[in-house]
């Protein structure tokens, strides 16, 4: 069903609120929500693609999705078990795809490294157990790149080859797992991860604008890239993401690294088309093509790690502070939710009306989606902003559910 039209309202003029001061509240916003039948619940925007330009930011503007791209990967990863290419526990298929995840060593606090006393299977690389960590999150590991430094966002494999920080299967750290992932997915099938998504995910559910290439149409919607400084002043910056949006010969889009963490752009409208089909089981509710059986989504949508310390008492800390926010929580959890892992996503609760178990994850400019199978509702608030953690984006985002859940309680 619809939501009603005050709540429409309510919603349209929460998300024009949070872009009344554009140098200090947010640049520009897009939402788009859906329901499990594939149809838009709700779709606005607000703002502008860029603190003092002209153009105004739309519901079809294209944004960099950052690490909304990893359940993306999860769905083409899942794609292979289900097919038996793939295994979600045979450490010897991982080695033997990725020799390099074989030879891997663990750095020490101390800065040494020392011999992991186990394999890595693709289910600890999906959970974040695989023992990697992000260079801009884990000091240590930021510490030991030096004085070259490692930028994952670099688009060149060479930043990716990086070492541990725990033993396998030990913790739970957010980090390069999912694009190690990727490069499984890559050798498995001989294909490149942008081409094989497009074929076995993107065409089959009628996405035409999420990529992790840009074409010349999507780079003329881009959204900008800014930095919040200390003071809370915007300011547009260069783009993160430089090198597929200026790739344009064959020769230049096969060496790039299309990272399974970080590299797809699109608008909202095609992402919750995605989240759209998870809510179906699978099925595409729009074109009828199903990309997943029920079960795999069942999996996806387990919590893989309840034997580790919860993730609603984990701290996230900072190592770059220009990139991201040290926080404790993934999320704001109800009494008695510890927070889970699936394979690629947080599974949590919350205040806003949603189910216990709903899928959710982020993107570093501050993009935030979720995916409530139970309610068979999902939704994804983009912006463009940096440092990873702005506090206007996530009230927005906490704000825009609740309504949501207000109008579907009507």
């Amino acid at each position: 069903m619809p939501l009603p039209s005050p709540i429409v309202d309510s919603l349209s003029s929460r998300i024009d609120l949070a872009c009344k001061n554009p140098e200090h509240d947010l640049p520009g916003v897009a939402v788009a929500v859906i329901g499990k039948d594939g149809k838009e619940l709700f779709s606005h925007a607000a703002g502008q693609r860029g603190v003092g330009g002209s153009e105004s930011m739309s519901p079809d503007s294209v944004f960099w999705i950052a690490s909304c791209t990893k359940m993306i990967v999860g769905i083409a990863c899942m794609q292979l078990v289900e097919q038996g290419r793939l295994s979600l526990d045979d450490v010897a298929q991982v080695e033997r795809l990725c020799p390099e995840l074989k030879a891997v060593k663990v750095l020490q606090p101390d800065g040494q490294l020392v011999e992991k006393i186990r394999g890595i299977t693709l289910r600890m690389l999906l959970t974040h157990t695989a023992g990697f960590g992000y260079s801009f999150i884990n000091s240590s590991l930021r510490d030991h790149g030096r004085p070259t430094g490692f930028n994952e966002f670099s688009g060149h494999v060479a930043d990716f080859k990086q070492p541990l920080v725990n033993q396998p299967g030990e913790v739970w750290e957010y980090g390069i797992n999912i694009d190690w992932a990727g490069i499984i997915l890559e050798r498995l099938t001989g294909q490149s991860l942008g081409s094989y998504i497009e074929e076995n995910i993107f065409k089959p559910l009628g996405l035409v604008e999420i990529s992790m290439i840009p074409f010349k149409n999507m780079k003329e919607k881009l959204a900008y890239m800014h930095q919040r400084d200390s003071s809370g002043q915007l300011s547009v910056r260069d783009h993160l993401l430089r090198r597929a949006l200026t790739v344009d010969k064959e020769s230049e889009v096969d060496s790039l690294f299309m990272s399974g963490g970080a590299g797809c752009f699109s608008t909202p409208q095609d992402y919750t088309r995605i989240l759209a089909t998870l809510l179906n089981n699978g099925i595409s509710p729009n074109t009828g093509k199903q990309i997943l059986r029920k079960e795999t989504v069942d999996e996806m949508f387990s919590n893989q790690i309840a034997h580790l310390h919860p993730l609603s008492e984990t701290h996230m800390p900072s190592a770059k502070s220009d990139l991201i926010r040290p926080t404790t929580g993934l999320h704001p959890t109800v009494e008695g939710d510890r927070q889970g892992w699936g394979l690629t996503f947080l599974l949590s609760g919350g205040i806003t009306g949603r189910s216990v178990g709903t899928a959710q994850w982020s993107g570093l400019p501050n993009l935030r989606w979720w995916c409530d199978r139970e309610r068979g509702v999902a939704g994804i608030i983009c912006t463009q902003v940096l440092p990873f953690g702005d506090t206007k984006l996530f009230h927005l985002s906490q704000d825009v559910e609740k309504l949501v859940y207000q109008g579907l309680s009507t």
